[in-house]
């Protein structure tokens, strides 16, 4: 598998994660599960930024 899909799968994974964290954090009202679900999303985000990166740049 290519560096870039490799990323965007990993990223996807992180979002979904993150997607999940944050809405359990909400209904149980554990700020600090919610905190940690905002911040997995966006590692995801970066990680899908840098896929592209390295999909522009062939590797």
């Amino acid at each position: 598998m290519k560096s870039s899909t490799q990323d965007k799968v990993e990223s996807n994974i992180h979002k979904a994660k993150g997607e999940i964290k944050e809405v359990a954090g909400k209904l149980t009202k554990n700020t600090d599960l919610e905190i940690e679900g905002k911040e997995e999303k966006i590692e995801g985000k970066i990680q899908e930024k840098v896929g592209q990166i390295k999909k522009v740049f062939g590797k």
